[in-house]
């Protein structure tokens, strides 16, 4: 079954009671028994729901696993594996490009316990092989990663990973299931904000973990159950309701982020493009190799001020000046402020965010449209600063 028909047909058959094409919202918290003990496999909302199981079912297929658990959102799935997989004494590795919201979550929550956080240039494989240690239990990558795109090598990653006894977190949600299957290159666990391309619509709030094997997963849905950040039975189903249409919105995502890296490369305003399509992208190669698209996602440093960045980015027709990304309406954002502003300032240079960094989610409007909203604030850029230089001549 091919991966379009999956995302309409995988774990979602017609409802058996009545025939509706489309499964109801099972809005409940709890169920009647049949006896003390003796249910018909739901007893209470939070350990299971059928609307929740159902996404759950379509997720691991959609990934190609059996196991999988969503979370109220991203990061509270984040947690879970942490948890999970993280005491005292114990080290995780992270790349210098990661989400802010990850980076607070590890600094700000998991070392003042005692966990230790190395964060090291994954692309450089001797400089990361030699940061493991005997203590590793997690390394997590992005690929791509949020927000410079940057693109790991999956694959060498988990096998030097695996050869010191870490298990290998992927987070998946730039590239969705569409363009990456992390688990066929070794994952052992993969993480996404649901949040994002996967409900697509910018209306919910959400998070998955998902696994191959059992005994890796079932850590991480006891948690799920004992610390009971689930989603809403609605929730669920409006996810359910988007991933019936996710190759078609990342067809459409990546085309408009192609023509607009292209558009951006091309423009004297621009001091770089950030976009793994492109060939001279540092992880082009890599992407062409893992990826079966290059996303939908492409961020750009202005050649510029941070004042031209703000006006830049508060003023966009098309493009909604907000956090997040992924959904059918294009948004765009200034990391340095909004989503990594968690990081400190100097951390943040020392690791290449620029403060004139633009991350861009192109929406399903047309490219032409997204495109000319754009060269249209470049060119109001320019038109000012020659109005400047005319006042001083």
């Amino acid at each position: 079954m091919e991966f379009s028909t999956r995302t309409i047909h995988a774990g979602q058959p017609s409802e058996p009671a009545t025939g509706s094409l489309i499964a109801p919202i099972f809005q409940t918290s709890t169920y009647e028994q049949d006896a003390p003990g003796v249910n018909r496999g739901f007893d209470y909302s939070r350990t299971n729901n059928p609307t929740r199981a159902r996404l759950e079912a379509v997720l691991a297929d959609l990934e190609g696993v059996a196991h999988a658990a969503v979370f109220g959102s991203g990061l509270a799935a984040e947690n879970a594996v942490l948890q999970a997989y993280l005491k005292p004494g114990d080290e995780i590795v992270i790349p210098l490009d990661v989400y802010g919201g990850t980076y607070r979550l590890l600094t700000k929550v998991y070392e003042p316990i005692g966990c230790v956080v190395r964060q090291v240039d994954v692309a450089d494989h001797a400089a990361f092989e030699a940061v493991l240690t005997d203590r590793t239990r997690l390394v997590w990558i992005e690929s791509p990663t949020n927000p410079r795109l940057l693109v790991y090598d999956i694959t060498r990653i988990c096998e030097t990973a695996h050869a010191s006894g870490a298990l290998v977190v992927v987070d998946n949600t730039f590239a969705t299931p569409v363009f990456q299957q992390p688990f066929q290159l070794g994952a052992d666990l993969v993480v996404h904000s649901v949040t994002k391309y996967l409900a697509g619509h910018s209306d919910l709030i959400q998070g998955a973990v998902l696994a191959r094997d059992l005994a890796v997963f079932e850590p991480v849905k006891f948690l799920q159950n004992a610390t009971g950040a689930v989603p809403a039975p609605f929730d669920c189903w409006l996810t359910l309701r988007g991933l019936k249409t996710l190759e078609l919105r990342m067809e459409r995502h990546a085309r408009n982020a192609e023509a607009i890296a292209l558009a951006l490369q091309a423009h004297p305003l621009v001091k770089q493009v950030f976009f793994p399509g492109l060939p001279g992208h540092p992880g082009h190669e890599i992407a062409s190799r893992q990826m079966t698209g290059f996303g939908g996602m492409v961020s750009f440093e202005l050649d510029g001020t941070v004042d031209e960045v703000v006006s830049f980015v508060s003023s966009r027709r098309f493009f909604a000046l907000g956090e997040s990304l992924g959904g059918v309406k294009s948004l765009l954002s200034h990391p340095a402020r909004m989503t990594h502003a968690s990081i400190p300032a100097a951390q943040r240079e020392k690791l290449g965010l620029s403060d004139t960094l633009i991350r861009l989610s192109p929406g399903c409007e047309h490219h032409k449209d997204l495109v000319a909203d754009l060269l249209t604030g470049l060119e109001a850029i320019a038109a000012a600063r020659q109005g400047e230089l005319s006042l001083h001549v």
